[in-house]
């Protein structure tokens, strides 16, 4: 099996996770050797000035194989996703995406003989039935959420195409992930970034969610970090493949608003739940990822209190220079 990632293309490069991950595989392969793409044609300025970027909707199977091919194509990070929140009100929409965009790129991987293959899951994978605190690594999957329907399908076809093809497939369950950068895509743990944006406006934040709701979450440079770790780890190291748990924090809208008070005392909160909160309900409260650090050395850098400093130093620059 080749090890090498040397020609990346990365769909769903203008999403939370993908532009930033985007940048950092350039920093690593060189700005000519990761192309972005979506199916969306407006670029950052970061992405569309350091490098190639192509318009490509993975639904789309012709137009992926000619992208592959004019490109010399070795290793795909497959981003492209209808998020929980959105997927809960059109499914079809979320299962037509989400897998048979998955189906596209994995088919075309063994046809095109590509290296590797990054679909990332997600803790919306579990649902009922699992144990809530520190779930572990092969727990009962159950989801509730269209969303988590098809990341758990999305799991077992990349693993299904690792064991009858070869094909080096991984991917990790993505927590909830919090980016100064880039604004969410309708997830139902959006609200972890969202009231940070109120925070340094000043403004009141109505938050979606109950104020007692634990989710785990992960600050957007522990995200890039792990999708790139994993990426490059040996894979004759990995007993798993397409399903790490991985893990940094978890805390509540409470604790996170508590969090921001010591950096902004006159901050205020409302808890105002919507259909979001269903969702959150169904998904566990912490997560055991020693799998991933026993596999491919995994570690988090940031904490609670780490992240909040780093975002609210961040947006608040952001803000006075009317960037936000």
């Amino acid at each position: 099996m080749n090890n090498k990632m040397e020609r990346i293309l990365v769909i769903g490069a203008i999403g939370q996770i993908g532009s930033e991950l985007t940048l950092e595989l350039r920093k690593r392969y060189g700005n000519n050797n990761v192309i972005a793409s979506d199916v969306r044609n407006s670029p950052p300025p970061a992405i569309k000035e350091n490098g190639i970027f192509e318009t490509i909707d993975v639904m789309d199977k012709e137009a992926l194989r000619t992208i592959i091919k004019k490109h010399n194509i070795d290793s795909i990070f497959h981003l492209a996703a209808i998020l929980s929140a959105v997927g809960e009100k059109d499914p079809q929409l979320c299962w037509n995406i989400n897998i048979n965009g998955s189906l596209n790129v994995l088919n075309l991987a063994v046809e095109m003989k590509l290296n590797r293959i990054i679909i990332p899951s997600s803790m919306a994978a579990w649902g009922k039935n699992v144990e809530k605190e520190n779930v572990k690594q092969d727990s009962v999957l159950q989801p509730t959420s269209m969303y988590g329907v098809t990341k758990v399908a999305g799991e077992l076809l990349c693993d299904y195409y690792v064991s009858k093809f070869g094909l080096d497939c991984r991917g990790l369950r993505y927590p909830g992930i919090i980016s100064h950068e880039t604004l969410p895509g309708g997830g139902t743990t959006d609200y972890a970034v969202d009231i940070f944006y109120s925070a340094v406006k000043g403004e009141k934040y109505k938050c979606f969610l109950s104020e007692n709701t634990m989710l785990p979450m992960m600050f957007m440079g522990d995200c890039i970090k792990a999708t790139v770790e994993l990426a490059e780890a040996d894979f004759n190291n990995l007993i798993h493949h397409s399903n790490f748990n991985v893990a940094a924090m978890s805390f509540t809208p409470k604790q996170l608003f508590e969090e921001i008070k010591k950096f902004r005392p006159d901050f205020e909160i409302e808890y105002v739940p919507d259909f979001r909160q269903e969702i959150a309900d169904s998904w566990v409260y912490s997560i055991d990822d020693s799998a991933a650090r026993k596999e491919w050395n995994w570690k988090p850098d940031y904490d609670i209190t780490a992240m909040t400093k780093r975002m609210l130093e961040v947006l608040t620059e952001k803000h006075k220079n009317g960037l936000i």
